[in-house]
């Protein structure tokens, strides 16, 4: 909520979902901005999105996840795919925030005493012995529960460039949108296109794109901001799909290049 003037009140966010209310009526006509196009070369199909109306998702980028210490590395996974994502994506969110365009992480943060996870999401992530999965005590690496909300296991991992303006968005579903206020945050920007990255792409990134499809969002994965540790088949399909049946992708390279050629993005 900001004020303009000595008679306006500004009641939201400014150029999106707001209202200004003077002295004697309150103005719910929400104009909106020009559009800021950008022709991206993507598969299928190219695209030709309005950054005003596009936010980045970048999913699950989180130390249990990405680091060496965390969970997936205490069980002898390999995280350096995850790793090589952290260039790309730190370039692709370094301008979106240039001309605009939110960056939204959305993360697992498990409540501690779990009391809103099902037996059927917990089992996933238990060694289906002793261990049991999400909030439980990760042994290996650092000790910390796993993927719950305040721990580092749960914390961003620290290369990546997270800013003071970023919304961050806490999930307890592979699905971003499932139990959030994710759609409701994306509505009252007036976003309508979202741009993917983060982990894995066959599971999170995936379910939460497919989400975002069936609730009539436009949905670009980022070929190189996504990663897995499943087999490469398992990516392959996600790209797959996306292509086929959910949306559009494309690189960071050729949205980059495609801001450059139309006069809104970084120069060089």
């Amino acid at each position: 909520m900001t004020s303009k003037g000595d008679t306006d009140l500004i009641l939201g966010t400014l150029d999106r979902d707001h209202y200004r209310v003077s002295g004697d009526f309150v103005d719910v006509t929400r104009p909106d901005p020009p559009p800021l196009a950008a022709r991206v070369s993507a598969e299928p199909q190219d695209v030709l999105l309005d950054l005003r109306k596009t936010a980045m998702i970048v999913i699950d980028m989180q130390n249990d996840f990405c680091s060496p210490e965390g969970w997936m590395g205490s069980l002898g996974v390999d995280t350096r795919s995850a790793q090589a994502l952290i260039d790309p994506i730190n370039r692709v969110t370094e301008f979106a925030r240039t001309v605009g365009v939110p960056v939204v992480w959305v993360n697992w943060g498990v409540r501690p005493d779990r009391a809103n996870l099902a037996a059927i999401t917990r089992y996933p992530f238990s060694d289906k012995r002793a261990f049991a999965g999400l909030g439980a005590l990760v042994q290996g690496g650092r000790p910390h529960n796993l993927l719950e909300q305040g721990s580092w296991g749960a914390a961003i991992i620290d290369s990546l460039k997270v800013e003071s303006s970023d919304v961050r968005v806490d999930k307890q579903r592979i699905s971003g949108f499932w139990d959030t206020p994710l759609d409701t945050i994306l509505r009252n920007l007036q976003v309508r296109t979202l741009l993917f990255a983060g982990v894995n792409s066959d599971h999170c990134v995936l379910g939460t794109l497919m989400d975002a499809n069936f609730l009539g969002y436009d949905t670009i994965m980022i070929e190189d901001c996504v990663a897995t540790t499943s087999p490469d088949f398992c990516h392959k399909a996600a790209i797959h799909n996306v292509r086929f049946c959910f949306g559009f992708t494309t690189t960071s390279t050729k949205l980059l290049g495609a801001s450059r050629g139309s006069g809104v993005g970084p120069s060089g």
